[in-house]
C-alpha cells in the first residue's frame, strides 16, 4: 500500500431542490389555492476521522467529492427529500487547510471527529410559502441554492506516543519490527524507509503505546533536503523521541556527531522538538568491534543529560529496559501535560 500524506481535493455540497409551483384543483377542495412544496436541502460533504486508516491514498485517486442534491418540491404540499450527506473517512491526525491561503480549518485528532468540508445548498421555497393576506394565490417559487464549493489541502500527521528518529540505515525499521507487530521493509543492503510505520508495543494488560518509525532524516532536512520536511512534520505529533544511533564503525557512523546533527535539524524545523522528552538508543552494540568505543560514547551522551540504552535490534538485546523506560517517560510526560493544563 502506498503511503500518501498530502492531497488536494475539490468538495461540493449538494444542490438544494427547487420549490414547486402548484395549485390545488381537487373536486372536494372548493377554494383550491397554492400547494407547491419546498425543495429539499442539499447534502453536506463531511470528513470523518477513522483510526483504521493509515494513508490518504483513497483521496489521491478521488480528487472531486460531491454530496447528493435535494429533491424538488412537489404539488399537494409535498416537500422534497433532503440529499444524503457524503461522509468521507480520513486517517486520524488529518489536518485540513484552505488550499488558496493555507488557513488551518480543522485538525481531526480525535476518533470520530467530523468536519463539514462543504455545506449543502438550501432548498427553494414552493409557492405555498409566499401566501399572504394580500396574495392568496402566488405563483412564485424559488430555485434551489447551489452547494458550497471549496478546494482543500489535506495533510496527515501521524499520531504516536513515541517517535524513532535517526539517519538512514541506523536500524529503526528493525527496531520497530522487534518490539511490535509492524512489518516494515527491511533489506540487507543500504536502504532507507520511504514511508512512516506505526507499531503498538505491548508490555502487559493495559500497558501499551504506539511507536512511529520516522523515515531517515538527512542533513539539511529542515531546509527541504530530500523529503525532510514531509518526514519532520510527523515528529510533531509524538510525545517522546528516541534517537536511534548506530555504533557500527564499518559504516563510518559517528554517533555523537549524528546526534548533534539531528538536534540541529529538529531545532531548525521547530525549536520545541529539541526540548521534547527523549532517550538515546545506541544500536548494533552486539558487534564485537563496538566494545572499545561504546563506553566513551555513552559517557559523552550522558554528559549531555540524556539517558542512554545500548541495544541490538537484530538480537533484541537491551530492548526490554528501553521499552520500560519509555513507558515511564510517557507517564511522566502525561502528568506534566495535565499539570500544565490545570495551571492554564
Amino acid at each position: 500500500m502506498r503511503f500518501i500524506d498530502e492531497v488536494t481535493i475539490d468538495v461540493r455540497g449538494g444542490k438544494g431542490g427547487d420549490g414547486s409551483r402548484a395549485m390545488r384543483r381537487e373536486k372536494f377542495v372548493p377554494l383550491g389555492g397554492p400547494a407547491g412544496g419546498n425543495g429539499g436541502e442539499g447534502g453536506d460533504v463531511v470528513l470523518v476521522a477513522d483510526p483504521q486508516l493509515r494513508t490518504l491514498l483513497d483521496l489521491h485517486y478521488r480528487r472531486s467529492l460531491q454530496a447528493e442534491s435535494g429533491e424538488h418540491g412537489r404539488g399537494k404540499d409535498q416537500h422534497g427529500k433532503g440529499g444524503r450527506d457524503l461522509d468521507v473517512r480520513v486517517p486520524l491526525g488529518t489536518q485540513i487547510f484552505e488550499a488558496t491561503d493555507g488557513v488551518l480549518l480543522a485538525d481531526l485528532d480525535i476518533e470520530g471527529a467530523r468536519f463539514i468540508a462543504a455545506h449543502g445548498g438550501k432548498g427553494g421555497y414552493g409557492n405555498k410559502h409566499f401566501v399572504t393576506p394580500y396574495d392568496r394565490a402566488p405563483l412564485t417559487a424559488e430555485k434551489g441554492h447551489p452547494g458550497e464549493t471549496r478546494t482543500l489541502r489535506l495533510e496527515l500527521k501521524l499520531l504516536a506516543d513515541v517517535g524513532l528518529v535517526g539517519f538512514p540505515n541506523v536500524g529503526k525499521s528493525t527496531l520497530i519490527a522487534a518490539v511490535s507487530q509492524a512489518r516494515p521493509k527491511i533489506a540487507e543492503y543500504p536502504f532507507t524507509t520511504l514511508v512512516p510505520q506505526l507499531g503498538v508495543v505491548s508490555l502487559g494488560v493495559d500497558r501499551s503505546f504506539v511507536v512511529a518509525d520516522i523515515p531517515g532524516i538527512i542533513e539539511g532536512a529542515a531546509q527541504g533536503a530530500g523529503l525532510g520536511l514531509r518526514f519532520l512534520k510527523h515528529i510533531e505529533r509524538t510525545q517522546v523521541l528516541v534517537h536511534v544511533l548506530a555504533v557500527d564503525p564499518d559504516e563510518g557512523r559517528e554517533p555523537v556527531r549524528d546526534f548533534d546533527l539531528l538536534m540541529r535539524e529538529l531545532r531548525a524545523f521547530d525549536a520545541a522538538l529539541a526540548s521534547r522528552p527523549m532517550l538515546i538508543a545506541l544500536n548494533k552494540t552486539d558487534l564485537p568491534e563496538t566494545e572499545q568505543s561504546l563506553a566513551h560514547i555513552v559517557k559523552q551522551m550522558e554528559a549531555r543529560g540524556h539517558s542512554v540504552f545500548a541495544v541490538s535490534a537484530v538480537s533484541r538485546q537491551g530492548l526490554e529496559p528501553l521499552m520500560l523506560a519509555l513507558e515511564t517517560l510517557l507517564k511522566s510526560a502525561a502528568t506534566d501535560e495535565k499539570a500544565t493544563q490545570h495551571r492554564s
